[in-house]
């Protein structure tokens, strides 16, 4: 027998499908090892002897690795088919290590889609484990420990900020800079024009053609005043526009766009797409439906290339084939996120998807194949119209060939045909007039455009767009409001004071410079022993200084005494929030507690004690009716709706009470399905199964 170990327990089934009785398959479900938290400064890295870092078995892996120590020693051999990255690669060489495994010839499978062909090919060309790749990660790992280690002591320490670290720091200063250019917008007046006229009896908006922007409304109105009843057409021009298929996606430019479509967050993005990529069950076969989703590639595969020039020619017909040569990145191991197969359309596989992932397996499907077609080509004719002094155009697009655009087309593209229109022929104003405008500051950013910044500067990778974003607002730096991202004031002075004594953290330069350095030391280009020499005495000499120039961040005081010591009272910040609580902590540990809000009475008694109901609020805010005398009497009165809408909601059983107390019998939800239970829990643990003929 011999054991493969992949990351993903998902993976399991689908591969062992695939290879049969031979093979046992198991997971190692990601990372099994971290830096260790000992040693100076808890870093697990032994700085003075060339940053040697010392690993340590996550708790929560121990059970796992077991389970994997004891399959090895059984196994004839052991395979290593973690996921084809970084990460994957270094998560490769760790078991090796800790399973006593020889790095320089255990096998290690390398595939980026999960089929039959991809496994088969993967088990009969295995390469070893790739040290350049792993020495890269480890770098990064050692990098991100000691910024995240130091710099989060002393932010929390100064301002009570609850981590920073490489990409993060960086991604909040874009977020941060961009508030301050929002703040400090100021509004501009203009003018725009809208002039309707008509031609054959069909209504037309036409542009006006001016040479400066009108920002007063005496100026407007002259304008207005100027353009005659008719105006005629001075030019024709009619010429052939060609536009070009979108490239296949990346990690980014999918999240960007099931966000524009969508409006998917890229966490969610990801977690489909790993599904997607991990294998389902398709009637009888068990496959994986799209390639590896943590990519910066743009390449196609030739064999994908081919099969699906063969089903364009199929389907669409021989004038639908584009140009099969689009892709960048054509020497890199990786491939743009793709269909795993072109017959797995995304009408045959919508009875076996979610909602969501029909969704997002279609635009991959679509903007893969359509990547591959023909160009689409329009007919764009532009009239040229004079009124007075003045220019106005209208231009209309005909499609003649609509190419790519049979299957993945842009939602907000609009085509508009204009009738046979001469020089010479007049159009009729039939409405103007100068509408006031103001400039509006720059948008916020969504989760897809941070994304596609990152990627623009260079900072992050595709593994690490979604958890960057995901951990600012975790540390609530930043919230999102319908999709849109807010700096906090916690988010705007961790970036401030990152700037002042922390420059190149937050410079995206520098983080960019730091990711071509890793990728150096993976092409084993560079030392990793000179870029962390390099990077760790000046960063260590910052993170000293600002220790004695930052000054702590004063608590607000709010104007009362402490009733025990008499010091100030300040306003604090905990894990669940703002409080008020004694400046002399820790030698005072007072703290304010919030007044209790008068009790809203509905008018009804407890039905179990005989005390009023009143309304209470439970810990999503969501009020509810309950018996004032809790916690002696646990009554709460809901409806069978409520328990449709609150799992915690209970319904009373009419004409039944509990045989043990006396007390009201209620329907309760459980782990695994609804039972009858008495509503004097916990005093009273009365319970009994719900038979069939009382279901519903």
């Amino acid at each position: 027998m011999k054991l493969i170990i992949v990351e993903s327990p998902a993976k399991c089934d689908t591969i062992k499908r695939y290879l049969g009785e031979d093979y046992t398959i198991m997971a190692s479900l990601g990372h099994i090892r971290d830096l260790a938290t000992s040693g100076k400064g808890g870093l697990g890295v032994d700085v003075e002897n060339d940053f040697k870092p010392t690993y340590s078995i996550s708790s929560s892996k121990i059970k796992v690795v077991k389970s994997l120590q004891q399959a090895a020693k059984k196994a004839k051999e052991v395979i290593l088919a973690t996921d084809p990255d970084r990460e994957g690669e270094a998560i490769a060489w760790h078991l090796a290590q800790v399973l006593g495994l020889d790095v320089n010839t255990t096998k290690r499978l390398e595939f980026h889609e999960i089929t039959r062909d991809s496994i088969t090919n993967a088990i009969e060309r295995p390469r070893t484990i790739n040290l350049n790749l792993v020495s890269s990660q480890e770098t990064r790992r050692i990098i991100d420990r000691i910024i995240g280690f130091k710099l989060s002591s002393l932010l929390n320490k100064k301002i009570h900020s609850r981590s920073a670290g490489r990409v993060q720091s960086a991604t909040l200063k874009i977020i941060a800079d961009h508030e301050k250019e929002i703040l400090s917008f100021v509004p501009q007046e203009y003018y725009k024009f809208n002039i309707k006229s008509s031609f054959n009896n069909i209504e037309y908006s036409l542009n006006l053609k001016l040479d400066e922007t009108i920002s007063n409304g005496h100026s407007a109105q002259q304008i207005i005043d100027s353009i005659p009843e008719k105006l005629e057409v001075i030019d024709v021009k009619k010429e052939i526009k060609i536009k070009e298929s979108k490239e296949p996606f990346t990690t980014s430019t999918l999240q960007q766009a099931a966000f524009n479509k969508f409006k998917y967050k890229t966490k969610k993005t990801q977690f489909i797409a790993q599904t997607l990529y991990e294998g389902l069950s398709i009637g009888d076969e068990h496959v994986g439906l799209i390639t590896y989703m943590r990519t910066d590639s743009t390449r196609l595969s030739s064999t994908y290339v081919k099969r699906a020039a063969n089903f364009i020619i199929e389907t669409f017909g021989k004038e639908y084939i584009g140009n099969i040569k689009k892709g960048r990145g054509v020497q890199d191991a990786h491939e743009a996120i793709r269909p795993t197969g072109n017959h797995r359309t995304p009408e045959y596989l919508k009875p076996y998807l979610t909602k969501d992932q029909y969704n997002l397996y279609k635009l991959i499907y679509d903007r893969a194949l359509a990547s591959l077609m023909a160009n689409k080509k329009e007919e764009v004719t532009t009239i040229t119209l004079k009124g007075g002094d003045y220019i106005f155009t209208l231009e209309g697009t005909r499609v003649v060939f609509n190419g790519f655009e049979i299957l993945y087309k842009d939602d907000n593209e609009k085509t508009n045909i204009l009738p046979l229109i001469n020089i010479g022929d007049n159009f009729d104003v039939t409405f103007k007039e100068a509408e006031q405008k103001f400039t509006m500051p720059p948008a916020r950013y969504s989760e897809a455009k941070i994304v596609k910044i990152m990627e623009e500067v260079g900072i992050g990778r595709p593994s690490t767009y979604a958890s960057t974003i995901s951990i600012l607002q975790t540390r609530k730096y930043i919230t999102d409001v319908g999709g849109v991202l807010q700096i906090t004031d916690q988010g705007q002075k961790t970036a401030h004071v990152l700037e002042k004594y922390f420059p190149d953290i937050v410079n995206t330069e520098y983080t960019a410079q730091m990711e071509l350095k890793l990728d150096n030391v993976q092409a084993g280009e560079q030392s990793y022993k000179k870029i962390l020499n390099d990077f760790y005495y000046p960063f260590i000499k910052e993170v000293d200084d600002a220790n004695v120039r930052m000054y702590k961040d004063e608590a607000e005081p709010t104007g009362e005494l402490c009733p025990k010591c008499g010091s100030p009272l300040v306003y604090k910040q905990g894990k669940n929030g703002k409080f008020i609580g004694c400046s002399n902590y820790p030698s005072c540990r007072y703290v304010k507690k919030e007044p209790k809000k008068d009790l809203v009475y509905t008018g009804e008694v407890c039905p179990v004690c005989g005390k009023p109901l009143v309304e209470r609020k439970d810990k999503k805010n969501r009020t509810f009716i309950a018996c004032s005398g809790f916690p002696t009497c646990h009554y709460i009165k809901t409806t069978k709706q409520d328990v449709i809408q609150n799992n915690e909601s209970q319904v009373e059983i009419k004409d039944r009470v509990c045989p043990k107390c006396g007390g009201k019998l209620i329907i309760k939800k459980g782990k695994y399905s609804n039972f009858i239970g008495c509503s004097n829990f916990p005093k009273c643990r009365y319970m009994e199964k719900i038979e069939n003929k009382n279901k519903g």
